[in-house]
């Protein structure tokens, strides 16, 4: 193993690579959802019928966990990306373990909280 393999493995289990990636597939699981969220929508506009139909698929339990990391990847989301903010604006590069632990603590809470809702 090279030196340069070497380091490109240590630097992935840094705080910041894992904060990276965390943001990029929250992101992504984000972006899955959207066409069903516009399908949602788009039955709205067929009448209250069409969408109450479509709202009894959502009381299944896959739906509901589907649901909660929804939830979870949004706050998930949103934690981070409001830390790329604070390093951006703020220059906050220190203490990136913190900022990552105390970002992915902010988004379980979020996803605990709707799942102990029963919402």
């Amino acid at each position: 193993m090279s030196a340069a393999t070497g380091a490109l493995r240590a630097s992935r289990r840094k705080p910041g690579f894992i904060a990276a990636m965390l943001h990029r597939l929250s992101g992504v699981a984000l972006a899955i959802f959207l066409p069903m969220h516009f399908i949602a929508l788009g039955t709205a506009l067929g009448g209250a019928d069409r969408l109450e139909s479509f709202l009894l698929l959502t009381h299944n339990p896959v739906a509901r966990f589907a649901e909660w990391g929804l939830v979870s990847a949004l706050a998930l989301h949103m934690a981070l990306g409001l830390r790329v903010l604070a390093i951006e604006f703020a220059a906050a590069r220190e203490r990136t373990a913190v900022t990552v632990s105390l970002a992915c603590a902010a988004g379980m809470a979020v996803g605990l909280l709707f799942l102990m809702s029963g919402a």
